[in-house]
């Protein structure tokens, strides 16, 4: 162990604002805090940066694949730099975390070489793969590490249930100092400042946001399709409304699906820019104005690992809708401090959109709730548990080396 704190590698596979990725640059600076010496590996260009300044020591790794290159091909390639990159790399850890499936293939394979001694693994959820490469990837990133950690309850369950894998719950958190609700002022600001970002005023309408992408597990054709419901019958009472869709970096290609959404946009009632504003990547300190701007945020996703999102959204003071799966049960409660639908029925999902519009008190009565269940997440709170695994996991591996 170093002087003063232990030496902890956190790899991720991007630079950009996905979930795995938020989770590692907030655990790496919690950890920090705490008194560790954190560096942070990702793929990326070494003269580019993360999609925000991080405060902790890191590396990017340069990468070379064809952009319309297989899946399989893609991954192998990210697989190969990150482990040649290492290899080559000087320097070592007491710890080494992988927060990804490519880069945790990369650790066992560095460590079947003797380069590190032994590794650890978050498993933010589990991909349906049916490539038989991408699923041998999967299932060697899931059993090869010596130390698995998953965000949920239901993760922790389905990896013993899917895998045989015993792992330890470490949860998310959220930075209660940047996600926080606006005051009237910075509400009325926050639209302004959505509707310069869009070219379209906001002013009184009622706005429901997304963050994450255009995307079949995003569940983005049905959210589109109950808004347009939603939007008809908030309309017949007078009610103008948009649907804001922020994010999209990812390592898969939806082009496919993306093609059938804006098709399904362009054959439906909505207007592209008008109901409907599709913000794409958008700059990282325009989030907190996102979620200050809306007055739900709808996130009626098929599969989650947690749903950082959600918790950013119900610190921020935004009324939350989600689906109702068991790892948004772990802290959503339906009617008390969140709302939670069929991600599968456009009419559920619909009504939902058109109740919570329409009815503020319900809205103000589940935003308060959830303010106080978001303030029990913390960085802080997830570095000091991850700490003591980490010690727990050196005094196992040095008895074992001894």
């Amino acid at each position: 162990m170093a002087p003063g704190g232990l030496r902890i590698a956190l790899l991720t596979y991007s630079t950009k604002p996905r979930g795995g990725v938020v989770h590692t640059l907030s655990l790496a600076e919690a950890l920090q805090e705490l008194g560790h010496r954190v560096h942070v590996f990702a793929l990326g260009s070494p003269q580019g940066e993360f999609f925000r300044p991080l405060e902790v020591d890191s590396s990017l790794i340069p990468h070379e694949a064809p952009e319309d290159a297989p899946l399989d091909q893609k991954i192998r390639l990210y697989i190969d730099a990150y482990r040649q990159f290492l290899q080559r790399f000087d320097g070592s850890f007491d710890i080494y975390h992988a927060q990804d499936c490519i880069s945790a293939n990369a650790l066992w394979q560095l460590r079947e070489s003797g380069k590190i001694p032994w590794f650890v693994r978050t498993v933010h959820h589990v991909d349906d793969f049916v490539s038989p490469y991408l699923v041998q990837c999967q299932e060697d990133s899931i059993h090869r590490p010596d130390g698995i950690f998953v965000v949920s309850e239901f993760w922790r369950k389905e990896l013993l249930r899917k895998f045989a894998v015993e792992s330890h719950i470490v949860y998310n958190g959220v930075d209660l100092s940047r996600f926080c609700p606006p005051s009237p002022e910075q509400a009325t600001r926050a639209r302004l400042r959505v509707g310069l970002e869009s070219g379209l005023a906001l002013g009184d309408d009622l706005v429901f946001l997304h963050i994450g992408g255009i995307e079949p597990r995003k569940n983005s054709l049905r959210l589109l399709r109950a808004f347009e419901k939603t939007r008809a019958e908030l309309a017949e009472k007078g009610r103008r409304s948009v649907l804001v869709l922020a994010g999209g970096e990812t390592l898969f290609d939806y082009r496919p699906y993306r093609e059938s959404f804006f098709q399904a946009l362009e054959e439906s009632p909505l207007e592209l820019g008008r109901d409907v504003l599709h913000l794409g990547s958008v700059e990282e300190d325009l989030i907190p104005s996102l979620y200050h701007a809306a007055d739900v945020f709808a996130f009626p996703s098929l599969k989650e690992g947690w749903g950082l999102v959600a918790l950013e959204a119900m610190a921020s003071g935004c009324t939350v809708l989600a689906s109702d799966l068991p790892v948004f049960r772990e802290y959503l409660v339906s009617g008390d401090n969140g709302w939670l639908i069929d991600p599968e029925n456009i009419e559920d999902l619909s009504s939902a959109l058109t109740s919570l519009a329409l009815d503020k008190p319900l809205r103000q009565r589940l935003t308060a709730a959830g303010l106080e269940t978001a303030a029990r997440f913390t960085w802080q709170g997830s570095a000091g548990q991850l700490s003591n695994h980490y010690q727990e996991l050196l005094s196992r591996s040095n008895a074992e080396f001894s």
